[in-house]
């Protein structure tokens, strides 16, 4: 089914994926075209913000103590199989094959153990890596899906502050002539556009800007002469494009 020629059900979609509550082949599919088309992605960004502020409510839970507990079991077993075998070292040794392959399954046991003390420990390096990861990560904090007047999705514009990068991904078939260029502006409230810079002709590009630039209600994205308009003026071409800045955090 094409997700974008029914919103509503995009919008279902998105939203459930959001709260979690969409689970299996349903979840992997709409993540799949999350990946492929950016309208899907974009709405499940718009969700996930929607919902973001939710989960500052929650209380901070502390690691769970029995994987400490459990290191700690592993290490004293360990140390008891270690005490054991010292002792039937030490002892007279019978020559049997019996006895030689109880001690080869006691070695055995002991390098489980062993491993398994081991990849308890990793498990909770990696964990505490990841974290660190997760919380340096950059994160897109403002999206934008700029439409045109017949609510048809083409241009998405997230923003990243860390990086202080605009991202644009044109996700419709418009194309501008070769003499003419697409500006994109800021719409602050109750002043004057301003202008954000202007678009070359490639699927994706990137463009600096600050956070103060970028806070403000809604985008828009206009058609200039060849190299755009200075910001001073507005627009002169008509408006193609446009949509609200949604601020989000994930």
């Amino acid at each position: 089914m094409n997700l974008l020629a029914h919103p509503e059900l995009l919008e279902l979609l998105a939203a459930s994926h959001a709260l979690g509550t969409l689970r299996g082949g349903a979840r992997r599919r709409f993540e799949t075209l999350a990946r492929e088309q950016a309208p899907v992605r974009a709405a499940a960004l718009v969700w996930q913000g929607r919902l973001a502020g939710m989960t500052e409510l929650q209380q901070p839970v502390a690691p769970d103590p029995a994987v400490w507990t459990r290191i700690r079991n592993l290490i004293d077993a360990e140390q008891a199989q270690q005490a054991l075998a010292r002792q039937r070292d030490n002892a007279a040794p019978i020559a049997s094959a019996s006895t030689g392959g109880w001690l080869r399954s006691l070695a055995l046991w002991r390098g489980a153990a062993a491993a398994g003390a081991l990849v308890a420990v990793l498990a909770v390096g990696v964990g505490l890596n990841l974290r660190e990861q997760l919380i340096n990560a950059p994160a897109v904090q403002y999206v934008a899906v700029l439409s045109d007047n017949k609510a048809a999705a083409s241009m998405l514009v997230t923003f990243d502050p860390k990086k202080k990068q605009l991202v644009l991904q044109r996700v419709g078939s418009f194309r501008e002539g070769a003499d003419k260029s697409l500006q994109l502006w800021a719409l602050p409230p109750g002043g004057a556009p301003r202008s954000l810079g202007v678009l070359d002709n490639a699927p994706a590009l990137r463009l600096a800007a600050s956070e103060s630039d970028v806070r403000v209600p809604a985008l828009a994205i206009s058609l200039e002469p060849k190299g755009g308009v200075p910001s001073a003026g507005g627009p002169t071409g008509p408006v193609l494009f446009h949509g609200p800045l949604i601020e989000k955090t994930l």
